[in-house]
């Protein structure tokens, strides 16, 4: 389990990496606009990606430690 956890996390970084990377022209212009946007918005949208994340999770385990 904590490979997985481990393995997770180093994914959540080399994406998050990649996309800085592609778009680093372009960050100050999303600065700007997550600036504009209302705090509840942020939270509300934060809070569905964090559920989907945790049932990708869950699911996906479930599915995996059926087949073994």
């Amino acid at each position: 389990m904590l490979k997985i956890f481990i393995i997770s996390i180093g994914m959540v970084l080399v994406i998050e990496g990649i996309m800085y990377f592609l778009f680093h022209r372009r960050l100050n212009e999303l600065m700007f606009f997550l600036k504009k946007l209302n705090p509840s918005v942020i939270k509300n949208f934060s809070f569905v990606m964090i559920i989907s994340g945790i049932c990708l999770i869950y699911f996906t385990l479930r599915y995996y430690v059926e087949l073994e």
